[in-house]
């Protein structure tokens, strides 16, 4: 009765204001007990898929949600999610959709063409027929699955459901993926050749643009997540895959993902079907081994990959959207270097574009993956999302967020700590120097050892140990012990000259905690593909954020392999022709969270960055400026109870233990001055405050204020915590003593 009143007032229920279908027709929506329509199936299984043809016609299967019917105003021009799955999955369920429709969203999520119900499964390409000849997975490429999500997008913007200046991009892994992609665009598509044109609905012109995005645990450079060759360093502004060597194969990670894709089910091209998506003979031909530089099908693969499915190589002409990109630290197969590739560019060459980062103990194995840190990050995505995509809420946090892993895998996170940027998040440095020549002996380095470490075999523990005796044939470089907790924060940088004469060979390395008890555990790793013959090299390990606690040593490991038993327990495929690697004039740099003089000056102030040729700071690294101690602008006094030189030492500093000598000219018999240590002396100052380093005249300055009380001589100021020494030219004062 009241349904019949309210529509003889002409007013309809909000219950009957239900929206029948999106996609012109092609899906159904359903109201559920909350007002949520919901348009699709929830599920993807053989029984429950809900299709729609793509720009090409391929079926693929989605679903999407729309919040209740407003109290006022159109029903439409909603803020729209696009909702990314990881490597073999499916489209999100209605169920988690309520995340975002609960908060006034639209939710869009597909399973990514090839995969399941999307011409994945033998069931959906029967049902899809010739349509789904073309719909076998691409790899995420920019052309295909990222179009697909920006063709339906602009479709429900044509039929009014969505706002087209308002959609917000979010997803893990392959989802990651494919929001890094829509971030990157964020207002273009890519054509089939390539080309990009702007990103408009087919039917009523309407400009399209993501307005912010939240990619989780994404790559940026699919070729160097996959091989990584050593040529990515988290300060330079750029850093391309092609600026070295072809590198080394992740071999149980890519295996296994290879496997899980085929097993979904996933729909693979033939070999030789499609050259831009053959899946099966670049595995192939990754598992033939070296050589790979010169072979043409390698130099392909890395342009196919390298140009249409990595959102690093999308035209950076425009700025992208802004980004709250979060990586694992323990994540073996996209670690944070992938995300901090793309910030250290948008920072570089956008500056007022916000980008953020948050970082973790989550994402692929070896990772812990802690439901605190889950609960902590999608705060942290929904706020941003909010802000830039909705227009609701304060700002979000602007900067860089880390949480350090712990042990054992059920212990919190330490953390958080937080910086502006990535290069002030960690102000201090430990280093290590070794000037002798070691060399990795091919073969050599415990397999046991490499298998309990293998991200695969490890099964999402991260704090695995090993046996921390030496191995022969390893290069091995011990810290000194810690006598009070010291927390890296980033990535290790090794410095050295690595003499490689064969072609193939590679440096596996990694930085390990050794314990009292004589165990260690992996702190993060990294591969490299070092050049042929003898240079000094750089190249960094993956960041991590972990404590070395009191009495554990600190150890870096230089090996010719990181492997286990087995192709899903080794992580770095041996090489083929692997040589004998001498290391040389090795520096080791750890980036910490103590300030520059923690315990007595083992923590010291960051040194100069090392720039392979070719390279820049990126803007962030390049506008710190150096902090050190100086010598203030008044004379050097000797003599009274007061004297001495005045040093400030820097406010970033916990300690300063300054180290002053005072140099001038005595005359000779031939009347020339010879510059002669006058005065030295050393001190203990506290971080931010000005002291005086008391001076004591040795001989020959005694001889230089016997018969005068001033001397114009030059003040030289070493400390602990930096690199190199502060010259100052002053005035040496000799002061009488006074009488008590």
């Amino acid at each position: 009765m009241l349904a019949l009143v309210l529509g003889a007032l002409g007013l309809v229920p909000s219950a009957h204001a239900a929206i029948p279908s999106v996609f012109g027709g092609a899906l159904a929506c359903s109201e559920d007990t909350d007002g949520v329509r919901e348009c699709g199936t929830g599920t993807s299984n053989t029984t429950t898929r809900s299709t729609v043809p793509t720009w090409d016609g391929v079926p693929i299967d989605v679903n999407v949600a729309l919040p209740p019917e407003p109290d006022s105003g159109p029903d439409g021009d909603f803020p729209l999610i696009i909702w990314g799955h990881g490597y073999g999955g499916f489209k999100f369920d209605f169920n988690a959709m309520r995340r975002f429709t609960d908060r006034g969203y639209a939710v869009f999520s597909m399973t990514t063409r090839g995969f399941r119900e999307s011409c994945g499964s033998a069931e959906s390409r029967t049902a899809g027929g010739a349509a789904c000849d073309d719909g076998y997975v691409r790899l995420m490429d920019t052309r295909f699955e990222v179009r697909d999500a920006q063709e339906f997008a602009a479709r429900l913007a044509d039929e009014e459901r969505i706002d087209p200046q308002r959609i917000g991009a979010l997803g893990g892994s392959y989802g990651g993926g494919l929001a890094m992609a829509l971030g990157a665009l964020k207002d273009r598509k890519m054509m089939p050749d390539g080309s990009l044109q702007a990103w408009t609905s087919p039917a009523d012109g309407d400009a399209m643009r993501i307005a912010g995005a939240a990619p989780s645990i994404p790559w940026t450079d699919l070729v160097n997540s996959l091989a990584p060759n050593g040529a990515t360093l988290d300060y330079i502004a750029d850093a391309p895959y092609t600026r070295s060597r072809f590198g080394v194969m992740k071999n149980s990670l890519t295996t296994g993902l290879y496997l899980s894709g085929q097993l979904a089910p996933g729909y693979y091209v033939t070999p030789g079907g499609d050259p831009d998506a053959d899946l099966t003979t670049w595995f192939g031909r990754l598992n033939a081994g070296e050589p790979y530089d010169g072979d043409p099908l390698m130099a392909d693969t890395v342009g196919e990959l390298t140009a249409h499915h990595s959102s690093y190589y999308i035209a950076d002409s425009t700025p992208p959207t802004p980004m709250l990109i979060s990586s694992g630290f323990t994540d073996d197969l996209f670690p944070a270097d992938e995300a901090l590739r793309f910030y250290n560019r948008t920072r570089t060459e956008h500056p007022g574009t916000p980008i953020s980062l948050f970082f973790g103990d989550f994402g692929h194995p070896r990772a812990a993956n802690k439901a605190a840190d889950a609960t902590r990050l999608r705060a942290r995505e929904n706020a941003w999302l909010d802000f830039y995509v909705e227009g609701s809420g304060g700002g979000p946090f602007q900067g860089v967020e880390a949480m350090t892993q712990t042990c054992p895998g059920t212990a919190p996170s330490g953390g958080p700590v937080s910086s502006g940027s990535w290069a002030t998040l960690a102000p201090g440095e430990i280093r290590y120097s070794s000037a002798d020549a070691k060399t990795l002996s091919p073969g050599s380095g415990s397999l046991a050892v490499g298998e309990a470490f293998d991200p695969v075999d490890s099964g999402g523990n991260p704090c695995r140990t090993a046996p921390g005796a030496d191995q022969q044939g390893v290069a091995t470089y011990r810290l000194p012990r810690v006598d009070s907790p010291i927390t890296l924060m980033g990535a290790a940088t090794v410095i050295a000259t690595i003499n490689s004469p064969a072609a193939n060979s590679q440096v596996a390395a990694r930085v390990l905690d050794v314990a009292p008890n004589g165990t260690e555990t992996l702190v993060n790793r990294a591969l490299l593909r070092p050049p042929v013959g003898s240079s000094k090299q750089v190249f960094q390990l993956h960041p991590n954020g972990w404590e070395f606690a009191a009495g554990h040593v600190p150890k870096l490991e230089l090996l010719p392999r990181d492997n286990g038993t087995s192709a899903l327990s080794t992580y770095a495929r041996p090489s083929d022709g692997q040589g004998a690697v001498t290391v040389s004039d090795l520096q080791l740099r750890l980036p910490v969270l103590q300030k520059p003089g923690y315990e007595g000056g083992y923590v010291k102030a960051p040194a100069p960055k090392v720039l392979p040729a070719g390279t820049r700071l990126a803007k962030d690294f390049a506008d710190l400026k150096p902090q050190n101690a100086r010598v203030l602008k008044r004379p050097v006094t000797v003599g009274g109870r007061r004297s001495g030189a005045r040093i400030d030492s820097p406010d970033n500093w916990r300690a300063c233990h300054a180290n002053v000598q005072v140099f001038g000219k005595i005359a000779g018999a031939s009347g020339k001055g010879k510059r002669r240590l006058l005065a030295n002396g050393k001190a203990k100052l506290a971080g931010g405050k000005r002291g005086v380093v008391k001076l004591k005249l040795t001989k020959n300055g005694r001889k230089a204020l016997r018969s005068k009380r001033r001397a114009k001589v030059q003040v030289v100021l070493k400390t602990r915590e930096q690199v190199g020494k502060v010259t100052a030219k002053r005035v040496l004062k000799k002061k009488a003593m006074k009488r008590r």
